[in-house]
């Protein structure tokens, strides 16, 4: 309810209003009353009321002076006037002071009953605002996380701004406009292997812990603000004027080997963010189990600066690709790759021609000396380089398929194929293009060397000797075969299916379910000792995969075979 101090000199006139109007009903409570604007004063200021009736001429001082003082230190009080002196001078000192209306005695109680009603309305739309900007004021700090971010992003993303500082102080960022900055830019490594086997909440959550464990390193050192950039990348503008000696460094290119005093060129700030950086990478590495890669642009003068930074610690941080992976990269560091960055050659029909013919004379040394001189070409600081990396390695793959379908020899590769170019586009460095593509052009050349040999078919009747000798192992593997055939696995896998059609696998089933059928004929072998007789430990295993092959549970079979 709103609250009401009537004043006047008169009791009568006081008890008058308190008692002959019907303030509940009207949402008002009487909270007090005065009978003179002094006493009225004390009042107010002790609890502000929400509206005050107050008589014009009184003694010590008038409705007038005390309207006056209201609406200087209380504005929001609303003030209705009554007198009984019908007095045009008084009427005009009423409005200057904003009274809500002027009534005469004796009071009409109708006519309070219109001015109470459109004060309680003015009152109301008045809390109704009040309202409506707290929840504004709620909302806007709810979102504040999120403008803080959008923020930061048009920071990095170079968006001309002329308000920077206001836009910092507003949200509550410590980011000075003249100042100087370093921004970091960092990437987790296998980003498709961290993410495929997550749902969205739990990467939502990892993304989360990353930031958490950033931001607290950044606090306990040179200060500034980590934020997400997309999917597994993320972005730290960091003050090079920071805590702990860091005061502003000639960022990362003078990080290593500099000299001279400490200061804004000296050694220890750029000391501090090597540090940093490393603390990020091996805290990351430690609690949340994730390979990082952080590249370090040079420092920026002001936060106008801080988009150029940006661009130079993203591209330090592509550098990956043949740097390696888990790495901090300097800008300084990718000097002598800068220097072959736009150097000439690549993967043409000479190349495609010499893979080829290496191929097909079955010739590892010159097959090795084809491949190292195309990826010594691909070591090269390419600015577009993981994008040239993968089309080069796709080229190779698919002249590579190309001429085993030529020598008939291609049905056996058709699936790892397709395996191989899908994992090619999810390799993050060179090296890992590179063992992928090795490995690829290895079993390509082992199975034209055996088919123009004809040791395939031996192959095949060597395997089928080790299974039938070892299906009782339950660790027998493809990874064992191969040992013993002093072959890869991949190559022992791809030779036996283009031989029988099926894989080692399953012929490995097929011996193991026919040694069980055997077996079950017996009633004196019970189902435990079958099961771990033909190379499994559980039971309930073998139950699925013999009712799978044959389509009758172990013990079906026997009672129809027994």
């Amino acid at each position: 309810m709103y609250k009401l101090l009537i004043v006047d000199d008169e009791p009568t006139v006081r008890a008058g209003l308190r008692g002959y109007f019907d303030w509940a009903s009207r949402g008002i409570e009487v909270a007090g009353e005065a009978d003179d604007g002094d006493v009225a004063l004390e009042l107010i200021e002790r609890e502000p009321p929400d509206l005050v009736l107050t008589d014009v001429r009184m003694p010590n001082l008038d409705g007038i002076s005390l309207s006056q003082h209201i609406s200087a230190r209380f504005p929001e009080v609303k003030i209705i006037f009554v007198s009984g002196h019908d007095d045009a001078e008084y009427l005009k000192s009423a409005l200057k002071v904003s009274a809500v209306d002027y009534i005469f005695k004796p009071v009409n109680l109708h006519e309070l009953g219109e001015v109470v009603r459109r004060v309680v309305a003015e009152l109301d739309a008045r809390g109704r605002e009040r309202q409506a900007n707290e929840e504004r004021l709620r909302k806007l700090q709810e979102s504040m996380p999120l403008l803080r971010e959008k923020f930061l992003l048009s920071l990095v993303g170079g968006a001309p701004r002329t308000d920077l500082r206001e836009r910092a102080a507003f949200l509550g960022l410590d980011l000075p406009e003249e100042a100087p900055y370093w921004v970091i830019a960092l990437s987790v490594d296998d980003l498709a292997e961290v993410t495929g086997s997550r749902s969205e909440l739990d990467r939502q959550l990892l993304w989360y812990s990353v930031l958490n464990i950033c931001q607290e390193l950044i606090d306990r050192s040179l200060g500034g603000y980590m934020f997400e950039h997309g999917v597994g990348a993320f972005v730290g503008i960091l003050r090079a004027d920071g805590a702990n000696g860091a005061n502003g460094a000639n960022g990362a290119n003078g990080a290593e080997g500099a000299g001279g005093a400490d200061g804004p060129d000296g050694p220890d700030a750029a000391e501090s963010l090597l540090k940093l950086a490393g603390d990020i990478r091996d805290n990351l590495e430690r609690w949340l189990k994730l390979s990082v890669t952080i590249g370090i642009g040079e420092q920026a003068g002001s936060l106008g600066g801080v988009a150029s930074s940006y661009r130079q610690a993203r591209e330090a941080a592509e550098h990956k690709w043949y740097l390696g992976k888990n790495q901090i990269i300097t800008m300084d560091s990718l000097d002598g790759a800068e220097e072959d960055a736009d150097s000439p050659g690549g993967y043409g029909r000479d190349d495609r021609e010499a893979l080829v013919s290496a191929l097909k004379a079955a010739n590892p040394d010159t097959l090795r000396e084809v491949l190292d001189r195309l990826f010594a070409d691909l070591n090269r600081g390419r600015r577009d380089g993981l994008r040239y990396g993968r089309n080069v390695c796709l080229q190779i793959v698919l002249a590579v398929g190309q001429l085993m379908l030529e020598l008939n020899a291609q049905s056996a590769f058709e699936r790892e194929e397709a395996e191989l170019l899908e994992s090619l586009l999810a390799q993050e460095t060179l090296s890992g293009m590179r063992g992928l593509v090795e490995s690829y052009v290895a079993a390509a050349y082992e199975r034209i060397r055996d088919k123009r040999s004809g040791k395939t078919a031996n192959l095949v009747e060597r395997v089928r000797d080790i299974i039938g000798r070892r299906y009782a192992e339950g660790g027998l593997t493809v990874a064992e075969i191969g040992k013993e055939v002093y072959l890869t696995p991949t190559y022992v896998s791809l030779l036996f299916k283009q031989e029988t059609g099926g894989t080692i696998g399953e012929y490995l089933t097929q011996v193991r379910i026919e040694r069980a059928k055997a077996m079950l004929r017996d009633p004196q072998y019970k189902l435990y000792d079958i099961c771990h007789a033909i190379g499994f430990t559980d039971p309930s295993y073998f139950t699925k995969l013999f009712k799978k092959e044959t389509g009758l549970t172990p013990s079906a079979f026997r009672d129809g075979h027994a």
